[in-house]
């Protein structure tokens, strides 16, 4: 994968690129962001540029022996940690190198922009949690204690490494603090907050950020988008390229979105003062599974700024359209400046118990009772 390939995210690369050329790389590095962002993208890119044989232009060569294996991930020096589990109950946990011919297709057909749910439907976990076993740190020592077979690096690119326990960490800290001469860490994490503050001490982050909402427009013209839908829904996505690909998906179908439903039904209860249907919303989306509860609490975000632009009076420079710019016209006079930071930090505090695997039904009914009181003061 080349530095092309991937969308915006220029600051990133210009940086990954300065640290190569001026020889400055770090033996063990932490890719932090959203899946949608293109942290693994990114770390795939940089390890492909660091041991193409014919840099140019920015990018590597694409074209090279090295380029061509490490495009294909196939490349005898670059070694992949994954999350599995066990297919059947009562059996042991696969090596991630089972997995390595869905990990190189799953790469392949999505360019590398897919998460953790999309991972385990790939090798048919189902509803079952992928883990980092022990296992995993021994083999990855073992395939590091041999000689480089050709690249300038031995790789290693550990994905979802908050997957770990505690184990497995700790069978990695040895090689991190003491790595072998020309290995190299790169570690692709969407809650780096989960790692243990021992490894977190011993990588440098490589912090990814939210596309910028012109390249991820661009992203989905080039897909065939009208360019006004695809300015508005690259702005509701949230620089996500997954959320984004999925309102584009959306766009046309009959009907309304789930995430759309959720939130208008949470704020009509709200507004007209309906708590006991409150305790059935939190309820029904502490079920739907936590991708899917992320998922909506950023498109929550995104109708709410996108409410308060039509409260403030800037309708001409907002991106909705069809029932959604319906409903956020008649639900603006209910966010203000005294209210719309609070009702951003409700989201990002349930977003964050969800990640660190909170009890949703606890979460999100103190979620919709704290909306409601928002909602009510400013009625008030």
């Amino acid at each position: 994968m080349r530095f092309a390939d991937i969308v915006g995210q220029d600051e990133v690369k210009a940086m990954l690129r300065r640290g190569v050329e001026e020889g400055r790389v770090s033996h063990a590095q932490l890719f932090a962001g959203e899946s949608g962002y293109g942290a693994l993208p990114l770390a795939l890119a940089y390890v492909q540029y660091l041991n193409c044989a014919d840099r140019h232009d920015g990018d590597s060569c694409g074209v090279c022996p090295s380029c061509v294996k490490m495009a294909g991930l196939v490349h005898p020096d670059l070694h992949f940690v994954l999350p599995t589990n066990a297919v059947k109950s009562g059996s042991q946990k696969p090596l991630g190198d089972t997995f390595l011919p869905q990990w190189r297709a799953l790469v392949a057909d999505t360019g590398g922009y897919f998460d953790e749910r999309m991972w385990y439907e790939r090798i048919g976990l189902d509803n079952q949690q992928g883990v980092i076993a022990k296992r995993e740190a021994d083999e990855v020592i073992r395939k590091l204690s041999f000689k480089a077979f050709e690249a300038p690096y031995k790789t290693v690119l550990i994905w979802l490494p908050e997957k770990m326990g505690a184990e497995a960490a700790n069978g990695l800290l040895k090689i991190l603090e003491e790595p072998w001469e020309r290995t190299l860490f790169l570690l692709v994490s969407v809650t780096p907050q989960l790692l243990l503050p021992t490894i977190r001490s011993r990588v440098q982050e490589v912090t990814v950020p939210p596309v910028d909402a012109d390249a991820a427009a661009q992203w989905l013209m080039a897909r065939g988008a009208d360019a006004r839908k695809a300015a508005g829904m690259a702005r509701l996505s949230g620089g996500d390229l997954l959320a984004l690909q999925r309102l584009a998906e959306q766009n046309g179908q009959e009907g309304a979105d789930e995430d759309f439903d959720r939130f208008t039904s949470l704020m009509r209860y709200c507004y007209n003062d309906r708590h006991l249907e409150l305790f059935s919303w939190a309820e029904a989306v502490a079920g739907i599974g936590r991708e899917a509860q992320k998922r909506f609490l950023r498109y929550a975000v995104s109708l709410l700024r996108e409410s308060y632009m039509l409260s403030a009076g800037m309708e001409n420079i907002s991106y909705l359209w069809g029932p959604e710019l319906d409903f956020c016209r008649k639900f603006a006079p209910f966010v203000g400046n005294d209210n719309i930071e609070p009702l951003i930090e409700e989201c990002r505090l349930v977003l964050s118990h969800i990640v660190q695997n909170g009890n949703a039904k606890l979460v999100f009914t103190h979620f919709a009772l704290s909306v409601s009181k928002l909602i009510g003061q400013r009625q008030a």
